[in-house]
């Protein structure tokens, strides 16, 4: 794996930090990959629960190193960065342009967002489950002004998220959201004091860990596989999934009756 992502485990929680600090930690092939790798095997860690997301030296993405690019066209041709990755969509654990963009991870992923988290980096941002953002963080799809396009779910997961609205402001004009207004359209989740969105990001990573997590996960799961499906179905395999956890609810109906967790008490 590239020096340019790091992996620490705290217990139950995984972070993952992307270091390029001379490109504001803009990712080529390799970064690529490497997040790509980092991801799949905390998803495959039996021991890690939620990871996060961070980008070290202030900054968490830039979005596509287009030096790299620029770099790989003169000596290849035009096609040279498609060339090098894998674009299946039918692969069980398929690569994006940015890494793991395409993955659909059966465990939470919370981004800590400090500084510029723009194009790709955006994009990066928006496939975690959550983003937590140091109050003069930002976003925006700065790729607008170079011609590059959203190939790591820009246009499907930003819609999704803040409104089709929201998300055609920011796809077709490329501004600068800051962290107020990201937090105001759902685009984050919480703003923190700047240089905090590790900690905070680690801190609410703890705190998802601490729950009864089949349960988690199955609530999870089924709030992304429920887009495509009518309503009906999309009930239905709610059901499905959640109907295995109903005894592990009553055994939480149990410490209730008990005393605990009174008045909304985690």
């Amino acid at each position: 794996m590239t020096d340019a992502v790091r992996i620490e485990k705290l217990d139950h929680v995984t972070v993952v930090t992307l270091d390029r600090a001379d490109v504001r930690n803009a990712v080529d092939s390799d970064t690529a990959r490497a997040l790509h790798a980092a991801f799949v095997a905390f998803d495959a860690d039996a021991s890690a629960r939620v990871a996060v997301f961070h980008g070290a030296n202030g900054h968490f993405c830039a979005g596509w190193d287009l030096q790299f690019g620029a770099r790989m066209a003169q000596q290849e041709g035009g096609q040279a960065v498609l060339s090098d990755l894998d674009f299946s969509a039918r692969d069980a654990q398929p690569l994006g342009p940015m890494g793991p963009s395409r993955l659909l991870l059966a465990k939470p992923v919370i981004a800590a967002v400090s500084g510029a988290a723009v194009a790709g980096g955006m994009e990066l941002a928006l496939w975690c489950d959550m983003r937590v953002m140091d109050e003069d963080a930002y976003f925006g799809v700065y790729c607008r002004r170079f011609g590059v396009p959203l190939i790591d779910g820009g246009t499907v997961r930003l819609p999704r998220l803040v409104g089709m609205g929201h998300a055609m402001d920011l796809i077709l004009t490329g501004r600068k959201v800051e962290a107020p207004e990201a937090l105001q359209m759902g685009l984050a989740n919480r703003v923190v004091p700047t240089g905090t969105a590790r900690e905070a990001a680690i801190t609410l990573a703890q705190q998802l860990c601490k729950f009864p997590q089949a349960t988690m996960l199955a609530d999870r799961e089924s709030a992304y596989r429920q887009w495509d499906l009518p309503l009906g179905e999309a009930l239905h395999q709610e059901w499905e999934r959640g109907k295995h956890r109903i005894a592990d609810g009553m055994q939480g109906a149990a410490r209730f009756a008990g005393g605990a967790g009174r008045h909304g008490k985690f």
